[in-house]
């Protein structure tokens, strides 16, 4: 049950089989439908999840009404608002939204710190994926500003082969900042090479 998440966490750091029993003792496993809000905007997130099996949207609603999607996590993806309600404390800016049934491995943030007090290599194993997110996030803002949108769909596609057939076509154009419509002609034009 545990194979796929230690596999995950041990990709950077060595764990002895007591250190891997401690962490998987602290994980909630969690199954969540369809099209489930797992967090709102204005909410405290409370939990990092891993996700087993799905495909999850993490999204904001921009001054136009518009949801800007800032990222997808599919099998073997952490997904969370780290960034402001777990170390920040404070209410979330974004929404989390199942787009498939999808089965987690959750765990709170005071779980976290009873894990790294039990077993501290966990806290250097999170620190490298947070080093490891932060690097993808910068990449992905740099791609959003210096190339252009086939650039981004190839990219995207390159990164996420099987996602074009897991989620709508406007969900990609939101994550690639273009209209679903230009997504069309995009994909047209890539379609013709």
């Amino acid at each position: 049950m545990y194979s796929q998440i230690n596999k995950n966490i041990s990709r950077y750091v060595t764990f002895e089989p007591k250190e891997l029993e401690i962490f998987n003792s602290l994980l909630e496993y969690k199954t969540v439908l369809k099209k489930t809000i797992m967090l709102q905007e204005g909410e405290m997130c409370s939990f990092e999840a891993f996700v087993i099996k799905g495909c999850v949207r993490k999204y904001y609603i921009d001054a136009n009404g518009l949801e800007v999607i800032l990222q997808f996590a599919i099998e073997n993806a952490w997904v969370s608002d780290i960034s402001f309600s777990i170390y920040e404390d404070n209410p979330s800016s974004v929404y989390i939204e199942t787009l498939e049934d999808c089965e987690f491995f959750l765990f709170s943030p005071e779980t976290k710190e009873e894990l790294f007090a039990k077993a501290p290599k966990f806290e250097r194993a999170f620190r490298i994926l947070m080093q490891r997110s932060l690097a993808v996030t910068q990449d992905r803002l740099f791609n959003t500003i210096s190339k252009s949108a086939t650039e981004k769909y190839l990219e995207f596609l390159e990164h996420y082969p099987t996602l074009s057939q897991r989620v709508a076509q406007h969900y990609i154009a939101s994550y690639l900042g273009i209209s679903a419509e230009f997504l069309s002609k995009v994909r047209t034009k890539i379609a013709k090479l």
